[in-house]
């Protein structure tokens, strides 16, 4: 019996569709942002990279809905988009005045890390066209209704953005469930997007108004505590501690909180070094209770930044298949490992390396 019900494709235009902010991310590779003199340049967004990795790795028919200002660096944006394989016919362009006074694209600095030092993001992304796109901006009831949407991905990092944001997020669920859309939502809270607005209680008050209409909720220990509020028995300060009797107390709790919930996950990460770090994952469901995945101590990495995007949808994609629970945050975590041996914000894993890996396989050469 599947863990959770989903559309069938056949009735659908997408499989998975995400709503949120598209970034242009400049990546100094090994060296710093701050030393730099040149940068690649990737695509990047917390809910847009759970739908490129449902494309790219597991072959699914996905969407983003944004926006971006129409200029030069919002076409790059768009073309690589384009490139990840999601449909960008709900991108919605926003008239550029030449200088960003009003409205722009989102720029986000990364350098992972490296031993000691851990990985920096520097975002840019004041006034920014995501920012600023509303519910009339976009005809949800066509998009879930006419054109059918087999599951819904957005985020706390979207929401953080304005106001409008988290407006456009509940005009979206609530349209998406109207449909029979399977929500989900991963808190992925950033101290720095909330901490002008008000830090963790706006975070808090944001959250826990978008809970209600989650079916699948997905974060890690930090995102619970902070964004929803409870607490994570068992866990030092550091977070370095992790005590799975802890976690399975915090996803029981935020179950008991929140009735509507059909699958909670979080992700496990121990951070030992930048790059290296414990990885494991738990999920949740009434009828299965608290699931572990297999728990891989002493990860090696390359980037993390996307690894919890990747378990996101490694995760979406064993629901969607009606898989098991457990079988589900195996893929989860297998991804989102995979993800982090590699550079950029999204997955260049395939979904057999996916299978394998969350089957046991190991790291020998494939001839």
């Amino acid at each position: 019996m599947a863990v959770i019900d989903v559309k069938g494709a056949d009735e659908c235009r997408f499989d998975a569709v995400s709503l949120g902010e598209v970034m242009l991310r400049l990546d100094p590779g090994e060296g710093r942002i701050r030393t730099a003199r040149s940068f690649t340049a990737w695509e990047g967004g917390g809910e847009y990279n759970v739908s490129r990795g449902l494309a790219r790795a597991f072959g699914y028919r996905t969407g983003i809905v944004t926006a971006l200002a129409d200029n030069e660096v919002g076409h790059l944006v768009e073309n690589l988009i384009l490139a990840g394989g999601v449909d960008t016919s709900n991108l919605v362009w926003k008239d550029y005045d030449g200088i960003g006074r009003q409205v722009r694209n989102g720029l986000n600095f990364t350098e992972r890390g490296f031993g000691v030092r851990g990985a920096v993001g520097v975002s840019d992304r004041g006034h920014t066209a995501a920012s600023q796109l509303t519910a009339d901006d976009v005809d949800f009831d066509h998009l879930f209704g006419e054109l059918g949407v087999r599951w819904l991905h957005t985020g706390g990092i979207y929401a953080a953005l304005s106001d409008t944001a988290a407006e456009t997020v509940i005009a979206a669920v609530e349209a998406a469930h109207r449909h029979g859309t399977v929500v989900s939502y991963d808190l992925n809270y950033r101290p720095s997007l909330w901490k002008a607005i008000g830090g963790k209680d706006r975070a808090q008050e944001v959250n826990r108004a978008i809970a209600p209409h989650v079916d699948v909720m997905i974060g890690n220990e930090e995102d619970f505590t902070a964004s929803l509020g409870f607490e994570v028995p068992g866990v030092d300060e550091d977070l370095e501690d992790l005590d799975v009797a802890g976690f399975a107390q915090m996803i029981q709790s935020a179950a008991a909180a929140f009735p509507n919930f059909q699958v909670i996950a979080t992700t496990m990460r121990g951070v030992k070094t930048a790059t290296v770090n414990d990885w494991g994952a738990l999920a949740w469901s009434n009828a299965d209770g608290v699931v572990r995945s297999t728990q891989r101590d002493g990860l090696e990495i390359l980037d993390r930044v996307g690894g919890g995007d990747s378990f996101a949808s490694g995760l979406i994609h064993g629901l969607v298949e009606g898989e098991s629970l457990e079988r589900a945050v195996n893929l989860g975590a297998a991804h989102g490992a995979l993800a982090m041996t590699t550079p950029g914000d999204t997955t260049m894993a395939t979904k057999a390396e996916v299978h394998k890996l969350a089957a046991g396989g190991g790291a020998r050469v494939d001839r």
